[in-house]
């Protein structure tokens, strides 16, 4: 590499061994030197979409009334109350765009037969906002945002999507229940759970699948594998890039070793709080959470997939005891309109939420080409379900972090007028984040600007 005469490092650099395939971050040797460039891996938004299976306090009329998800205040400087859903994520307020008052109807039943199947239309709607036929035998849904981003901006890249989940295998009791991307009407993508297959599928990639599982069995570091490349291409950078790529692979190492102590741990002959799951997923649902969390950030830092989902929400039946309630999640979504079961709801969605903390951190302390990859990003969390108590579809959440590269302002709460379907909000996102030419998805009825007006409404009483 030579900074003089303007050769650079290709973005799309690998360092190579035997059953291991490691990217680089983008570093600064990337750029040519003495002639102005811009990279297009640099520009694009990456788009993360978290989904959370049960809904929210804040859509009954309790949680509205104080608060629980949707704040006092439409449009800026809104105020998040102690017992807001959002109020751990309050120091990234100025990245938020909380849209309140939006419906999913496409979730609602619309045959008789269909009654009383709400959990598995709420996951399979979110991101299609479509209406699942669930007649017997039958698959069709809808194309999801996800899969339409991935398609136009994920297709130079290793893993033009990376679908991932929260859930061990058969965690729904459907294909809808289960899957949240859709690449056509009837072709769900599997979501993965296991930590040690996303990682492989990041970093593995090598001569033969036999080759790989050798790597594996040697109990070596995929840097180990490398170590001859990682240090000649060390050799050609600037200190700089070597501090950069040195903080990347001591993240890859740690991670590595952090999926190895699981494996270990869960095939100790102890026994387990989740026996039925595989050995390489943590009993402790924040455990498991963090992992893939960092396994995202590592793929979005090395532009091997620009384009995620994550079932982030199941685990319906499980109990959060860290949140102080020991009544299972799923049981405390049916609160029966007693103040005291909504709030017990609302503290387990609020210590859920928690966990987000981590990945935004992240993303916020990852910088590409001196920008952070929380402006870079959009990270998109929301529920097709509104009140789970009677499983209704109306006034469900939806939270939008990140810059996305300019396209939200931040510091946002745009409360939607009553009956004004989500699908509207996907439609201004996507043409936000690049897709001029995305005008309906759903039920959409058009566009639900993702701004708002300097001396707008500012309060919930005078939007009326």
């Amino acid at each position: 590499m030579n900074f003089i005469t303007g050769k650079h490092l290709s973005r799309r650099t690998f360092l190579r061994g035997t059953g291991a395939s490691v990217a680089l971050p983008f570093l600064d040797a990337m750029v040519p030197a003495g002639r102005t460039w811009r990279d297009p891996a640099t520009e694009f938004t990456r788009l993360i979409c978290l989904e959370e299976d049960l809904g929210h306090a804040g859509g009954h009329a309790y949680g509205i009334e104080n608060h629980l998800f949707a704040p006092a205040k439409i449009g800026r400087n809104f105020e998040l109350v102690q017992d807001s859903q959002l109020k751990s994520l309050e120091g990234f307020k100025e990245h938020m765009t909380i849209i309140s008052n939006t419906d999913c109807r496409m979730a609602e039943p619309w045959r008789v037969e269909e009654t009383g199947n709400d959990h598995g239309r709420t996951t399979s709607v979110f991101l299609t906002q479509a209406h699942p036929d669930q007649r017997a035998g039958q698959i069709f849904l809808g194309k999801s945002i996800d899969q339409v981003h991935a398609d136009r901006f994920g297709q130079e890249t290793v893993l033009p999507s990376l679908e991932l989940t929260s859930e061990g295998p058969g965690g729904g009791d459907s294909t809808y229940a289960s899957l949240i991307s859709w690449a056509s009407p009837t072709q769900p993508l599997p979501a993965i759970s296991e930590p040690r297959a996303v990682f492989e599928q990041l970093f593995g990639a090598g001569d033969s699948a036999a080759d790989r599982k050798a790597r594996v069995q040697t109990n070596k570091s995929v840097l180990d594998w490398v170590v001859a490349e990682l240090a000649r291409a060390k050799k050609s950078l600037a200190p700089e890039d070597v501090i950069a790529l040195d903080g990347y692979t001591t993240d890859i190492r740690e991670l590595e070793r952090r999926i190895e102590l699981v494996e270990a741990r869960n095939r100790s002959g102890e026994q387990r709080e989740l026996p039925e799951q595989p050995s390489g997923i943590p009993d402790i649902w924040e455990d498991h959470v963090e992992i893939m969390f960092d396994l995202q950030v590592l793929a979005l830092q090395a532009d091997l997939t620009r384009v995620i989902t994550f079932v982030h929400g199941r685990q319906g039946n499980s109990a959060f005891l860290n949140s102080g309630v020991k009544t299972a999640w799923h049981t405390a979504s049916h609160h029966g309109n007693y103040p005291a079961a909504i709030k017990d709801f609302n503290t387990i969605n609020a210590y859920r939420m928690s966990r987000l903390v981590y990945l935004l951190d992240k993303l916020k302390n990852t910088e590409e080409a001196g920008v952070s990859l929380l402006d870079k990003s959009v990270v998109m969390w929301g529920s097709a379900m509104g009140d789970p108590n009677i499983h209704n579809h109306r006034k469900c959440p939806l939270l939008l972090i990140g810059r996305g590269n300019g396209a939200l302002e931040g510091n946002l709460h745009l409360k939607a007028p009553d009956g004004t379907p989500m699908a509207n909000a996907f439609v201004s996102l996507m043409q936000a984040i690049g897709h001029d030419d995305f005008t309906r998805i759903g039920d959409s009825t058009g566009e639900f600007p993702l701004s708002f007006p300097r001396g707008g409404l500012a309060t919930a009483e005078a939007a009326g």
